[in-house]
C-alpha cells in the first residue's frame, strides 16, 4: 500500500487566510500551523472529514521539529514535519504550551 502521494498545490489557509504557494510536500500553513483534514495517508486526499487540523504539540527530533495535529471534527491525531519556511515564532510559542501540558 502506498503510504505517501507528493501533489504540489497552492491553498489559502481556512484558518488565517494566507496564501500558501505549496511545494509537494505542503500539509499545513507555514504562517499559523493550521492543516485540513484532508488526507488519511500523505497526499491521498482521502479523508471525507475536512476538518480543520490545530497544532496541539511540537517534539524536536535531531535537527527538526515534528508538529502534533489534532483534527477539531473528528479528533484525529497526526505528526508532520515542520517546514523551513514555517514561523518559527508559533513553532516557539508551541513549545511554550508543551511545557505547561508536558510539565516541562
Amino acid at each position: 500500500m502506498k503510504k505517501f502521494t507528493r501533489r504540489v498545490e497552492d491553498f489559502t489557509c481556512a484558518h488565517c487566510g494566507t496564501h500558501v504557494q505549496g511545494n509537494g510536500y505542503t500539509n499545513h500553513c507555514p504562517n499559523c500551523l493550521w492543516s485540513r483534514h484532508v488526507d488519511n495517508n500523505p497526499g491521498d486526499r482521502a479523508a471525507n472529514c475536512g476538518g480543520m487540523m490545530s497544532p496541539i504539540a511540537v517534539e524536536q527530533l535531531g535537527h527538526d521539529f515534528i508538529i502534533t495535529h489534532k483534527c477539531t471534527t473528528c479528533g484525529k491525531i497526526m505528526r508532520q514535519r515542520a517546514a523551513d519556511n514555517d514561523n518559527m515564532d508559533e513553532i516557539i510559542k508551541l513549545s511554550i504550551n508543551n511545557s505547561f501540558i508536558f510539565g516541562k
